[in-house]
C-alpha cells in the first residue's frame, strides 16, 4: 500500500506537469482571449502583465506548487474566483450522476452477469452475451444523439438537455435520465461479462464439483461459493468505472450541457485558465489513485489466496 500511495503521488504530480506544459503549448492564453475579438496588443500586454503571464513558466509552476501544497489550488485567471470553488460548484452534479449510475450497475451488472451464467451456453447466455456486447460497441457520443432524437425530439418525452435547470439536477430528474442511460450503457456490458466468466470458471473448478459431489445445494454453490471469486475483479471493474464517472464523462456533458467537472474543464482549457485546469487534473489525479487503491485492497481481502501464492 505505502508503494503504491508513492506511485500514485508521482503520478499525479506527472499528470500536473504534462498538463500545464501542455496548455502552455496552446496559441495565446487568456489574456488575448479576454482582450476580445479585437485585441489591442498594448490592451493584451497590460492584461498579461496584470494577471503575472509575463514572468517565465518555471516560475509560476513553482508558486503554484508551493501553494498547493498550502491546499490552495489558485485563482483563475479569466473570472479571479478560487479554483476550489470552481470544483465544488461543478462536484455536485457530476456525483449526482455518477451515484445514478452507480446505484442501476450494480444489481443491472451482477443480475445479468449471475443470469448468464446460470444458463451457460443456453439461449439467455447467447442472448444477454449478444445483446452486451452490441451494445458495448456504441460510443457515448454516438448512443447519446440517438436517444437524444428518438426521445427528446421525436417523441418528446424527455428533455434533450439540461439547460435552463441549473444545477437543480435532482429537483428535475426528467433531465437525468438520458445521461445515465448514456453513461450505464458500456460499464452494465463490461461487468455483467466480467461477472459471468468468473462465475463460469468459479463453476467448473474442482472445489465446486466437489462440492456438489458432497450434497451441497446448487444455490449454495453458486452464491456462496462462485459468486465470491467473481467479486473480486468485478470491485476493480467498479473502481475504475466509478473513476471514469468521476473523471471522465466530458462527453457526456458537453452533450446534454450539465454543468459538472467535465464542462469546467473544457471551458478553462478554451479560455486558457491554467490555475483551473491544473486544480482539475489533481482532483482527478487523486480520486483515480484512491479509488484504485481501494479497488486493491478490496481484492486482496475477497482473495486472500492471491496473496499467499505471491
Amino acid at each position: 500500500m505505502a508503494r503504491r500511495l508513492l506511485l500514485g503521488a508521482a503520478q499525479t504530480v506527472g499528470v500536473v506537469l504534462l498538463v500545464f506544459t501542455l496548455t502552455e503549448s496552446l496559441p495565446g492564453d487568456a489574456a488575448v482571449a479576454l482582450a476580445g475579438d479585437q485585441p489591442d496588443p498594448a490592451r493584451i500586454a497590460a492584461i498579461r502583465e496584470a494577471m503575472h503571464l509575463d514572468r517565465p513558466a518555471h516560475e509560476r509552476l513553482a508558486d503554484w506548487a508551493a501553494a498547493l501544497l498550502h491546499g490552495d489550488f489558485g485563482t483563475s485567471l479569466v473570472s479571479g474566483r478560487p479554483v476550489t470553488q470552481y470544483v465544488t460548484d461543478a462536484f455536485g452534479p457530476t456525483l449526482l450522476l455518477a451515484a445514478l449510475t452507480l446505484a442501476l450497475l450494480v444489481p443491472l451488472g451482477f443480475g445479468l452477469g449471475v443470469l448468464a451464467a446460470r444458463h451457460e451456453g443456453r439461449l439467455i447466455d447467447r442472448l444477454v452475451s449478444s445483446l452486451t456486447l452490441a451494445v458495448y460497441a456504441v460510443p457515448e457520443f454516438a448512443l447519446g444523439v440517438l436517444l437524444v432524437t428518438v426521445f427528446a425530439l421525436k417523441l418528446a418525452w424527455l428533455p434533450p438537455t439540461a439547460v435552463g435547470y441549473g444545477t437543480d439536477l435532482l429537483g428535475h430528474p426528467a433531465v437525468l435520465v438520458l445521461p445515465v442511460l448514456v453513461l450505464l450503457s458500456r460499464p452494465v456490458c463490461s461487468l455483467s461479462r466480467l461477472v459471468r466468466a468468473g462465475m463460469v470458471d468459479a463453476l467448473a473448478s474442482p472445489y465446486a464439483a466437489h462440492a456438489r459431489r458432497c450434497g451441497v445445494p446448487g444455490t449454495r454453490v453458486r452464491y456462496a461459493h462462485a459468486l465470491p471469486v467473481a467479486l473480486a475483479p468485478a470491485a476493480q471493474q467498479l473502481a475504475r468505472t466509478v473513476d471514469w464517472l468521476l473523471c471522465g464523462v466530458i462527453v457526456v456533458e458537453a452533450l446534454f450541457v450539465i454543468p459538472g467537472l467535465g464542462t469546467v474543464l473544457l471551458n478553462a482549457v478554451a479560455e486558457r485558465d491554467v490555475p483551473v485546469v491544473q486544480g482539475l487534473a489533481v482532483v482527478f489525479g487523486v480520486l483515480t489513485v484512491v479509488l484504485n487503491l481501494g479497488a486493491d485492497v478490496l481484492a486482496y481481502r475477497l482473495t486472500p489466496r492471491a496473496g499467499v501464492a505471491a
